[in-house]
């Protein structure tokens, strides 16, 4: 497996394609937001945390439609399980992606899991899934903001995410976190 490879914010986001549940194949670079697109990487049907998590996303996708944000949630699940995720879970307002590549999911910054057997939700966990991140992503494509976890818990709050959206398209507030090297920057001043 490949090495995970953080994104910095001010660079061009990785190349991402996935299968949606919807049928259609979704690309990131087909995305034309007004402000944002946002990409949810959630674990997969195994958690239960990712139920509500997502829950709560498709209670305000109108919102964040209205300001401007496409969204989609995928994970490295098969198409069966995410299938049942977006059903069980009543996600009819979000497009829901599948089959996320882990080395993909590296490229993203993102943490791989080793499946430990069945979880609290009584779903085996896959052998080996992408942990969650959240990624805002400009029109031009290149990332503003980044959060990547190795847990399931403690992730952005959607209410928090979309005021912040909110305010950094009225600001012209600039993406921060761009300094890729910190000691050549420092040596420049």
């Amino acid at each position: 497996m490949s090495q995970i490879s953080p994104v910095f914010p001010r660079q061009t986001a990785p190349a991402l394609t996935v299968q949606t549940i919807d049928g259609a194949p979704w690309t990131l670079a087909g995305q034309t937001p007004e402000n944002f697109t946002m990409v949810v990487v959630y674990r997969g049907l195994h958690c239960p945390i990712c139920k509500g998590y997502l829950g709560d996303l498709n209670r305000k996708a109108d919102d964040f439609a209205a300001a401007g944000i496409n969204i989609i949630a995928l994970s490295s699940d098969s198409q069966d399980r995410a299938a049942t995720a977006k059903a069980d879970w009543g996600l009819d307002n979000l497009t829901v992606g599948y089959g996320l590549d882990l080395d993909k999911a590296r490229e993203w910054g993102l943490y791989i899991s080793e499946g430990i057997g069945k979880t609290s939700a009584g779903i085996e966990e896959p052998a080996l899934f992408a942990e969650p991140g959240l990624f805002l992503v400009r029109p031009d494509g290149t990332i503003y903001f980044a959060s990547v976890q190795t847990m399931p818990f403690a992730r952005p709050a959607f209410g928090d995410v979309l005021n912040a959206a909110k305010f950094v398209v009225d600001r012209g507030y600039p993406a921060r976190g761009e300094v890729i090297d910190h000691k050549a920057a420092q040596a420049a001043e």
